[in-house]
């Protein structure tokens, strides 16, 4: 967990260096989208304590409208850097479902030092077609309960499909509220920043109030 007061600090400091990203915020706000500067997303990758588990050496740029991700993992044993261009290109959140298809491009592998393992010799041999990531995810064994969909360049993933999120019962319970009136219209980039883009939907009020009081 990161400390408050360093989150504090970092926001603040940041605001003075970028005075001009009060007004742009204010502007983007009145058409429901709001953006979080790239460099917000880096400082939190290197100062958030992940899991011993959990990727590493984590780069973030944009290729607009994708974001492009670089990071070091543990596959099958396997130490390898993986870079990624990521374009959200779908989002359905409802009391039931959270899913996201996303678009895959210019997948990268290269292996962090020597190793003999399996996936080492399909990286080494060049037989994999990282152009089609989907298809490989779409036949991995034990797959994701999360990635609902795989094909050629598009993966759809459920949140819910995830337990300690589907658990979660005041998520459960916001879902159900907030996504009758609210949507998310689109996630993307420009230069600096990532972008979440909003749609209001007021036919939605009398199941949000349904939900509120407890009743749906």
């Amino acid at each position: 967990m990161l400390d408050a007061r360093t989150f504090l600090t970092a926001a603040v400091d940041y605001l003075r260096k970028n005075p001009d990203e009060i007004v742009s915020t204010a502007v983007n706000a009145a058409s429901l989208k709001f953006g979080v500067p790239l460099v917000a997303l880096r400082w939190f990758s290197s100062q958030a304590k992940l899991p011993r588990k959990a990727p590493k050496d984590i780069d973030i740029d944009s290729v607009p409208p994708a974001i492009r991700i670089s990071l070091s993992v543990q596959a099958m044993g396997t130490p390898i850097r993986a870079t990624a261009s990521v374009r959200v290109d779908d989002i359905d959140f409802s009391a039931t479902s959270m899913r996201i298809g996303i678009r895959l491009s210019d997948v990268k592998l290269a292996l962090l030092g020597d190793s003999e393992t399996a996936v080492a010799t399909l990286i080494k041999s060049g037989a994999l077609d990282l152009t089609k990531t989907g298809n490989l995810l779409k036949f991995l064994p034990n797959r994701p309960p999360a990635i609902v969909e795989a094909e050629g360049d598009r993966i759809v993933i459920d949140l819910l499909k995830i337990p300690a999120i589907a658990n979660n019962f005041w998520l459960r319970r916001a879902l159900a509220v907030m996504t009758p009136v609210v949507g998310v219209r689109a996630i993307e980039t420009d230069r600096d920043h990532l972008y979440i883009a909003l749609r209001a939907s007021p036919r939605g009020l009398p199941r949000a109030l349904a939900a509120l009081r407890g009743r749906s």
